[in-house]
């Protein structure tokens, strides 16, 4: 956000602040749901990549379709443990889960 529209809103009365504050979340919660938020970020462009299909990939992770639809919304339903193996499914390297986890 622009220093200016930050004014504006400020000025209108409004405070401006982050996700974080908003939810009052600790340093270590934001960082799980950052890095929940960049795997599955991550599975979804390998898949897509491999032109295979959730029900295709669902299959290798011995799933559901649904349940790797929910990996991909990086639902809180789904372990970061099964957001890891889906993308190993999928045949992400760990280097390359690690890098989609430091994004």
């Amino acid at each position: 956000m622009s220093n200016d529209k930050r004014k504006r809103i400020e000025a209108a009365g409004w405070k401006v602040g982050s996700v974080d504050e908003f939810l009052g979340l600790t340093p270590e919660e934001s960082a799980i749901v950052d890095m929940r938020f960049n795997l599955a970020k991550a599975l979804l462009e390998k898949r897509r990549r491999l032109r295979i299909s959730q029900g295709t990939l669902a299959k290798r992770v011995k799933t559901t379709q649904p349940r790797i639809a929910l990996v991909e919304k990086g639902s809180a339903s789904v372990s970061l443990d099964f957001m890891v193996r889906s993308l190993l499914a999928a045949g992400a390297s760990k280097k390359e889960i690690a890098v989609a986890i430091a994004r």
